[in-house]
């Protein structure tokens, strides 16, 4: 499979595998993703910790309360991914500065105010605090993400490793590939088929699938269009194939569709990973149906052009089909 470098808002682009979207079950070492959380809160604001618990539990594998006190962080440290700090980003900082060594190995750390206002990833961003962020947006806090590729607009390695359910090996590669990503640089992700040896370089993120690989939605809309018309476009696509949606790797798109709210509501609702391809990549993937966005403003069919892409073999398995005249969905395989 091939994948293109940029950015998006749930996930986007590159190598291999699967459905994620909502968060990948199984973590690497380098340890990208949070599943085990702890919620670190005030007494008076056990009540906003529980709504955080209650909203977020089935999104990871634990969420523990526990109530602050002047050495809470020293007495659980390594015990979980990302410690979520309902207090001020001050105390958080004040009382975690001392046990920071690694940044491969130290939990992430995310703080929010009681009010939910603004939920701010203080370290490890890119490693479970901005996922974390990114879930407190959905009970209206605002992410106050500034990691590099995330501030830029554009969605950083680890982010693209999440949304296609996959883990990186060799975390220490990223400091590289994610620069690649700043300078538009980071070219197409390529799916390799073992059995191989693969030799890489420091500078080569080597991205590992958490399940066996699928097929990939290709999707287009027009602007809009809601999240019902997407579901139901997505499985009237699939009822013309021997597949189901669990066998759905990701949903691939381009970036400009990468804000539609439909799409994303329903590629969330169905627990899928979004990944999003620039435009100079669905050129050189051009699908074979007519696409009018071709002449009217030079992108080409996005749904098809998206499917072939994200694909293992880079091949269509369904064309593009169009639900509604809202939107399209072609399949890749």
């Amino acid at each position: 499979m091939s994948t293109d470098n940029e950015s998006t808002t749930t996930n986007s682009e590159t190598s291999d595998n699967s459905d994620s979207g909502g968060h990948c079950s199984t973590p690497d070492s380098d340890g990208e993703v949070a599943e085990e959380i702890a919620i670190i809160s005030f007494g008076r604001k056990m009540d906003t910790a529980e709504e955080i618990e209650a909203e977020l539990g089935d999104r990871y594998e634990s969420i523990d309360i526990i109530e602050y006190h002047g050495e809470v962080f020293d007495e659980h440290w390594g015990e979980y991914d990302c410690f979520v700090g309902l207090m001020a980003s001050g105390i958080a900082m004040r009382k975690t500065a001392h046990l920071l060594d690694d940044k491969w190995d130290d939990p992430a750390i995310c703080v929010v105010d009681e009010e939910l206002t603004w939920a701010i990833p203080i370290t490890g961003g890119h490693h479970g605090a901005n996922q974390v962020a990114q879930d407190l947006a959905t009970m209206g806090a605002i992410p106050a993400m500034t990691t590099a590729s995330e501030a830029a607009g554009k969605q950083g390695v680890e982010a693209r490793a999440k949304a296609m359910d996959t883990h990186v090996v060799n975390g220490r590669s990223t400091i590289q590939t994610n620069l690649a990503v700043l300078d538009d640089e980071l070219g197409p992700v390529a799916r390799l088929d073992g059995p191989q040896a693969v030799l890489v370089g420091d500078d080569v993120t080597v991205l590992k699938r958490n399940k066996d690989e699928g097929i990939v939605l290709g999707t287009g809309s027009v602007s809009g269009a809601a999240a019902d018309s997407f579901i139901t476009a997505w499985e009237n696509a699939l009822a013309e194939t021997n597949y189901q949606m669990d066998d759905v790797e990701f949903v691939a798109t381009a970036t400009r569709k990468e804000d539609e709210e439909g799409l994303l509501e329903a590629a969330e609702e169905l627990d899928l990973g979004v990944v999003v391809f620039n435009k100079e990549t669905l050129l050189d993937h051009e699908g074979p149906s007519p696409s009018k966005s071709k002449e009217l403003i030079g992108w080409p069919g996005i749904s098809e052009a998206s499917a072939i892409a994200g694909g293992r073999e880079q091949e269509l398995l369904l064309e593009k089909q169009s639900y509604d005249n809202e939107v399209t969905v072609a399949i890749g395989q």
